[in-house]
């Protein structure tokens, strides 16, 4: 069945996002602040409204969203992946607080969006409270080309793709500094013990960090250059200004401001987060790579716990 599919966000990932509800039988709109096309005239037909903008956009294109106000029937999807600054929420929180009584559906998955133009084979979580919901978004992108899995964690799956970011900033200095293979599956594993940490305590399944949104995704943005993060992690390793290479990058870094709000949450809610904090040291010139990865190797002595209660 036909759906009017509206992407609010003209990037790389809202860019992909359309093409792959183009292989489906969807109708797609784009929409971004920039173009020609009123967010009212945009949204005023929407079965799918798919949001894509940077972080820092959300809170206020989602009021704008709610005054002018939706069709009864529109499901509501972020793809975008951060935390508010003022606020530490996640999109979804945003948008389902906007929006109370609207299914909200989380996609998020190991989705570089250049492969993914490239018509390179990947797979996606859909996650909602609504599973009816969760499962119309997965009819609506799933193609030859592009497998959507559904589960009802829609926090976990958010915030396995938020956090990786993190994550691929440190991997991106591993591998900068030419630390090697043996340092950087330490990284990865204690990475994602940090991120299923800091996830359950925010009310996540932890078997959800096992999964395409988690490790998948974790994988995925810490081997790539074509991950914005990872090549902001290994410009620093390099000696450049984080402002130097964020304007060779030429577009939003989302770890970078994820990684400031993440150590707010953690100092509030008492989370240790060892790998994050010397990633925000790095990233507001504390220290060094060569400094950071030193401080991760001095800590004290322990047992491995690969559980969240460590």
């Amino acid at each position: 069945m036909t759906k009017h599919v509206t992407i609010l966000g003209t990037g790389a990932w809202g860019t992909a996002l359309g093409h792959l509800a183009n292989y489906g039988d969807n109708r797609v709109t784009f929409w971004s602040r920039r173009g020609e096309l009123s967010l009212e005239a945009a949204i005023a037909n929407a079965d799918v409204l798919v949001s894509a903008i940077s972080m820092k956009g959300v809170a206020e294109t989602a009021e704008k969203v709610r005054q002018i106000g939706l069709p009864s029937h529109t499901i509501i999807v972020t793809a975008t992946k951060g935390l508010d600054a003022a606020t530490t929420r996640t999109p979804s929180q945003i948008w389902q607080e906007t929006f109370p009584n609207r299914p909200v559906v989380v996609l998020s998955g190991p989705n570089l969006s250049k492969e993914i133009d490239a018509g390179l084979p990947a797979a996606t979580i859909a996650a909602s409270r609504d599973l009816y919901a969760a499962e119309t978004i997965q009819t609506v992108f799933s193609s030859d080309i592009f497998r959507v899995y559904t589960n009802t964690d829609p926090i976990g799956t958010e915030l396995g793709g938020t956090l990786k970011n993190v994550m691929a900033i440190a991997s991106g200095v591993c591998d900068g500094l030419n630390l090697g293979i043996n340092a950087k599956s330490a990284l990865l594993t204690r990475a994602l013990i940090e991120i299923v940490r800091v996830g359950t305590t925010m009310g996540a399944d932890v078997e959800t960090f096992w999964g395409l949104s988690g490790l998948g995704d974790l994988l995925a943005t810490c081997n790539s250059n074509l991950s914005r993060n990872y090549r902001v992690g290994y410009g620093l390793a390099q000696g450049k200004s984080l402002e130097g290479v964020l304007e060779e990058i030429q577009s939003t870094a989302e770890g970078v401001n994820t990684t400031n709000v993440l150590i707010d949450l953690a100092r509030k809610q008492e989370v240790e987060v060892p790998i994050s904090y010397q990633v925000y040291r790095l990233l507001n010139g504390q220290i060094s790579a060569e400094e950071a990865v030193a401080a991760l190797m001095e800590r004290d002595l322990k047992q491995e716990v690969v559980t969240p209660e460590e």
